[in-house]
C-alpha cells in the first residue's frame, strides 16, 4: 500500500510513527515456484497469474496488490507474499453467495477483518519459504496495526475474536490447545 492510497472505510491509517517500507516485504517471486498454488488449490479455489506489469483485476489498493473477483485470487510476481495471503483469506472467510459476487471489495466487518489477518497468518506457515515470523514481520513493514501494537503482540496477545470467529465458521480448529487450519471455505462441507 503506498501513502498514496486512501484508507478503506472503517479502518484508521497507521500512526505518525509508523514507517512503511514497501521494500522490506517478501513477494510471491522468491517463493518456490508453485508454493501458492498448492495452497489455493488445497482450498478448492482459483488463482490467476497476471503477468508483470499488468493491471491485478480485483485489486482494492491497485498497484501491485492482489486481488479478488469471486472465488479466484489474482496476483502478479511482484505481489507481496501477505497481501495475496490476505485477499486469499478474504475470499476463505466469505460465504458461499459473497464468494461468488466477490469484486475488488471483500465487505468485511471488524470481526471478519480480524479473522482474515489471524488466518492469513496461519496460512504463511503452510506457504513454503515464508511462515509466520515472516509474514509478522511483513505485515509490520506494510504498516498493519493494532490495538495492542505490532501484528506479533495482536497475534500473541490479543486475537481471541478472531480465533472464536474461525472456529464458529469452521475455518479453524483447535487440537489440544493448537489452532490449526481446515483448509476449507467457509460454507463448505
Amino acid at each position: 500500500m503506498s501513502a498514496s492510497h486512501f484508507i478503506k472505510p472503517g479502518f484508521t491509517p497507521p500512526p505518525d510513527d509508523v514507517v512503511i517500507d514497501e521494500a522490506a516485504v517478501l513477494r510471491l517471486s522468491a517463493l518456490p515456484p508453485g508454493a501458492l498454488d498448492g495452497l489455493v488449490a488445497r482450498y478448492g479455489l482459483s488463482l490467476e497469474w497476471v503477468a508483470p506489469g499488468a493491471a491485478i483485476p480485483g485489486s482494492f489498493w491497485g498497484d501491485d496488490e492482489a486481488g479478488i473477483i469471486g472465488s479466484t485470487l489474482y496476483v502478479r510476481p511482484d505481489t507481496a507474499a501477505h497481501s495475496a495471503l490476505h485477499e486469499f483469506a478474504h475470499l476463505v472467510c466469505m460465504d458461499e453467495g459473497r464468494r461468488a459476487a466477490a469484486h475488488t471489495d471483500a465487505g468485511s466487518d471488524d470481526v471478519e477483518e480480524e479473522a482474515v489477518c489471524y488466518l492469513q497468518i496461519l496460512m504463511a506457515e503452510r506457504l513454503e519459504a515464508f511462515g509466520r515470523e515472516r509474514a509478522l514481520a511483513d505485515m509490520q513493514a506494510w504498516g498493519y496495526t493494532f490495538r495492542v501494537g505490532t501484528p506479533a503482540d495482536w497475534f500473541a496477545q490479543d486475537a481471541d475474536r478472531a480465533i472464536e470467529w474461525l472456529l464458529n465458521q469452521g475455518l479453524v480448529r483447535q487440537t489440544n490447545g493448537a489452532i490449526e487450519l481446515t483448509f476449507r471455505p467457509r460454507g463448505t462441507a
